[in-house]
């Protein structure tokens, strides 16, 4: 689809936003595909949920909401529209789904997945639960439906202390990111029982390559997620969840930032704060880069890749996360 009158009338003031990070010649082939989807979603009373992970054409182009997952889920909870579609990985629309049984979520690529969702099973749980009686179990929100089900309450990086110290226990089951309950730990008097997990982009990460930035940038701020193993943590100025760094940088205004996460988060945010310059390296995440506008398209078009959950499931796993949305930030 060529770019014509009305497609660049449409879609102009969405380029304005993004063209420092977005280069001409790749807004043409994104440009139809923004005005195609964006007609479409309002012809179809559908609402595009996108992760701060993900691309700026589609983080700014196409969603009607965009934030961590824990937002994500409220926003599923709340929505009015007939289909979801979950611009993030698997987890992510099972868990819209969970909070909203009665939409149709879609998911425009179903191996969409994440290394710390794949590290556990609902048989694990079952197994820690055996071996721990009585303690009560957190979950990280990055896990499956399965996994959800066995748990007592969901977390998610923004909130994993707060959940962890409201249950008044001297112990809890973590799980499954062995880096953020060590994170939790450093912070609390509960005895964390921690999962071998990790995420496959923080965990990459060094403090080397943190100290070197820090040396060649003097008067760097470099703030890092929680995912990241404890040594990148305690070489950063903050640590916090992708909404608490969003918020780091919009409240503080840098002159120089590093955020030690996922690319696409970096150049979303920047394109919010265009009087911050972002230092990079980071690292992408493989399984959001599998969500692209044409699978969005095809997708809501054709309603494919449709989430489905038996309703047992449904019920016992949505109790967790409902309970960690009672309790937010």
């Amino acid at each position: 689809m060529e770019v014509n009158a009305e497609i660049k009338k449409a879609t102009d003031p969405i380029y304005q936003k993004v063209s420092k990070t977005i280069p001409e010649i790749e807004w043409a082939i994104h440009a139809p595909y923004i005005y195609k989807i964006n007609k479409l979603k309002k012809e179809k009373n559908a609402v595009i949920l996108a992760h701060n992970y993900q691309t700026p054409e589609i983080y700014h182009g196409i969603s009607d909401f965009s934030a961590d997952s824990l937002a994500l889920a409220v926003e599923a909870a709340k929505t009015k529209a007939d289909i979801i579609v979950m611009c993030g990985v698997h987890f992510m629309a099972e868990t819209a789904k969970l909070m909203s049984p009665e939409k149709k979520v879609l998911l425009p690529d179903m191996d969409a997945g994440c290394s710390l969702s794949s590290s556990i099973t609902g048989e694990d749980v079952r197994k820690l639960k055996k071996k721990y009686p009585g303690v009560p179990v957190v979950s990280y929100v990055n896990t499956s439906a399965e996994v959800k089900a066995e748990t007592d309450i969901c977390c998610t990086s923004a909130n994993a202390l707060k959940i962890v110290q409201s249950l008044g226990v001297k112990k809890v089951i973590f799980l499954p990111d062995d880096f953020l309950a060590k994170y939790v730990a450093s912070q609390t008097d509960v005895e964390i029982i921690s999962w071998k997990g990790t995420c496959e982009v923080h965990e990459q990460f060094n403090d080397e390559e943190i100290n070197e930035i820090r040396k060649n940038n003097p008067g760097i701020k470099i703030i890092a997620h929680p995912e990241c193993p404890p040594d990148v943590i305690r070489a950063s100025d903050f640590a916090g969840s992708t909404s608490g760094m969003i918020k780091y940088v919009k409240d503080n205004q840098p002159e120089k930032v590093m955020m030690v996460t996922e690319c696409s988060m970096s150049d979303n945010v920047q394109i919010d704060n265009p009087n911050v310059k972002f230092i990079r390296p980071c690292n992408l995440c493989p399984h959001m880069k599998k969500i692209t506008l044409p699978k969005i398209l095809d997708c809501l078009e054709n309603e494919t890749n449709e989430l489905i959950m038996d309703k047992k499931t449904i019920e016992k796993a949505r109790k967790s996360v409902e309970r960690m949305a009672e309790i937010g930030r």
